[in-house]
């Protein structure tokens, strides 16, 4: 696929819409593409989270082993381990290709340092997620301590310019 699919694509994930297209061009450039045969591990919970993952062809199933078998399939233009481009933490769930599939990797770092020269693509994603920062960081038990204040510190303040 070309850089300008790759874009058309990442303008599909409401998160990162929130971007805009020269950020997107960015990503998409800076990122890198992996394929997964059917059962291939994308990651597994416990895992260190270090990026997050765009599917861009086939699909993944999610699934939370905590106990409640929570299970959820990710297929096209859909942003697996948002938390992770922000947040240092461990995966929650596994994912295991369902056929052959494959991903854009997005590396947290690269999307850190996106932030720190596009102030304008920060602020359009903090403003987009104000909603949503305040109930993760207000999650109660079922998020660790650490990073529900880790991400009310980032994304409220530091990383995206508060």
């Amino acid at each position: 696929m070309s850089i300008e699919d790759d874009v058309a694509l990442l303008e599909r994930v409401p998160t990162l819409r929130l971007l805009g297209r020269e950020a997107l061009r960015v990503l998409a450039i800076g990122s890198e593409h992996r394929e997964f045969a059917r059962g291939d591990t994308l990651f597994r919970i416990g895992d260190d989270a270090d990026c997050g993952y765009v599917v861009q062809r086939g699909a993944f199933r999610v699934t939370l082993e905590d106990g409640s078998s929570t299970e959820t399939i990710a297929g096209p233009g859909t942003l697996i381990g948002e938390l992770a481009l922000i947040v240092p933490m461990q995966r929650p769930a596994t994912a295991i290709s369902l056929e052959f599939s494959t991903v854009i990797r997005i590396a947290r770092i690269m999307f850190s340092r996106l932030l720190e020269s596009d102030p304008a693509a920060a602020r359009r994603l903090r403003d987009g997620h104000r909603p949503l920062t305040v109930p993760v960081a207000e999650a109660g038990p079922r998020a660790d301590g650490t990073i529900r204040e880790k991400v009310a510190h980032d994304v409220g303040q530091h990383r995206l310019g508060r």
